[in-house]
């Protein structure tokens, strides 16, 4: 369970455990704004940046996008959990009113991302794209690190499960939207990237407006200080075991999830051989997200009234892994759309369940967001990996069927490891 520092006799609200549920339509507007930051981070990498690559680079386009995906996740390994520190130290004042410590960081970083991708549409170059999509990783990274604390801050412990189901709905259904709105609503690359970085501003933007965001007394602050913020990025595996298992359990999962996402649109045109893959990527995507629609927030809500957390991270897992045998082993259209769809059902049990899990182990209410920045790093990390791994395994090691034969076995042990919590059930 999430500890508080045990000197102070009395909590501000911004540190205090909460207990008095959220409303419908708190939740409504997180919903939105993570859909914003998830169509920032997704659109490109499935759509937008495949095309510019290929553009740029049609010889080595798959290992030219593994660079430059690769060196995005490295940026967002190391911005997510410094933008959760800093943000679980901010106090801001500004004409003598306190403000926050999150959504000046949801805020900015909306803004100076959707800057970043307008850059980012202009290059012409590898490099240029390389370091477009780092500046926009950092941004949208500051805001994740910011909206992510937003639960264990504001929502108690048993509506968590549901609340992370709607919050963790967007991260399918950004692409969704994402890849409509740059392929049947607007045409041409640098058109995509416009349209995406205003769709972000439009949607993240309401939730730091209209909902409260307590400020931090200057006295609970954590020392703010180069030597003590790097040292507090280490989280003792032997102090805090639980939260080490959760981190391991997510980092491996998100492996599988990377390994088996990253090259989907050219294992529709090279694997499948289908005539539109990029048509076929919509339908997939489609597919994957009513998939995960239907479960996500239902298994939330069923692991909140049970109490169980673990049994259903360890089935979203199996039936995962199902999905990426079956492409595995029949790497055509129709096993292809059955194979979406239940791996949606089985990421949305999964990014629900496993969401509010990490909640109950966080070490420290003073470093919520930086806590949660570092288990960002293994949904980071893997974006890092996983180019690494599966454009050798395509090219020199099997091709696409050992691709997906790696995604399940890495995702089973991964969900499997959830057993080693001891503090949640």
């Amino acid at each position: 369970m999430t500890t508080v520092d045990p000197t102070p006799t009395s909590l501000p609200a911004a540190l205090a455990e909460p207990h008095v549920p959220v409303r419908r339509n708190w939740v409504a507007l997180i919903f939105a704004a993570n859909l914003g930051v998830w169509m920032a981070f997704f659109t490109p990498i499935q759509v937008l940046l495949p095309q510019q690559v290929e553009r740029i680079a049609p010889a080595d386009k798959e290992a030219m996008l593994a660079v430059v995906t690769g060196l995005g996740a490295l940026a967002a390994v190391l911005a997510n959990p410094l933008a959760g520190a800093l943000s679980d130290r901010t106090c801001l004042r500004l004409g003598g009113r306190e403000f926050g410590r999150r959504h000046v960081w949801t805020a900015g970083g909306g803004v100076l991302g959707a800057l970043a991708l307008l850059l980012l549409a202009r290059q012409q170059t590898i490099a240029g794209v390389a370091l477009g999509w780092v500046a926009a990783q950092v941004c949208f990274n500051a805001m994740l690190a910011s909206l992510t604390a937003a639960i264990p801050d504001r929502v108690p412990v048993t509506q968590r499960g549901g609340v992370s189901g709607w919050v963790g709905i967007p991260q399918a259904l950004g692409l969704v939207v994402g890849a409509v709105l740059v392929t049947a609503v607007v045409t041409g690359n640098a058109a995509g990237y416009a349209a995406i970085a205003a769709a972000m501003l439009v949607l993240s933007l309401p939730f730091t407006l209209l909902t409260a965001d307590d400020p931090l007394p200057r006295e609970h602050r954590p020392a703010l200080r180069l030597r003590t913020l790097a040292a507090s990025m280490w989280i003792s595996p032997r102090r805090h075991p639980d939260f080490a298992w959760a981190w391991i359990t997510r980092f491996l999962v998100q492996i599988g999830n990377a390994l088996g996402t990253l090259y989907l649109l050219y294992f529709l045109t090279d694997g499948v051989r289908h005539p539109d893959p990029e048509g076929a990527l919509l339908t997939l995507i489609l597919l994957y997200t009513l998939g995960m629609i239907l479960t996500a927030v239902v298994a939330g809500m069923l692991s909140d009234r049970s109490g169980r957390r673990k049994i259903y991270v360890i089935v979203s897992g199996l039936v995962m892994a199902v999905a990426a045998l079956m492409l595995a082993i029949a790497p055509v259209w129709p096993v292809a759309i059955a194979a979406a769809l239940l791996l949606g059902a089985g990421y949305g049990v999964y990014l629900s369940v496993d969401a509010a899990l990490i909640t109950e182990v966080l070490p420290r209410a003073t470093d919520r967001a930086k806590d949660l920045g570092v288990i960002n790093i293994a949904n980071s990390a893997p974006q890092v990996l996983g180019p690494a791994i599966s454009a050798p395994i395509v090219v020199h090691l099997g091709g696409y069927p050992a691709l997906y034969a790696v995604t399940a076995v890495i995702t089973v042990f991964g969900s499997a490891l959830v057993l080693k919590i001891r503090g949640v059930r």
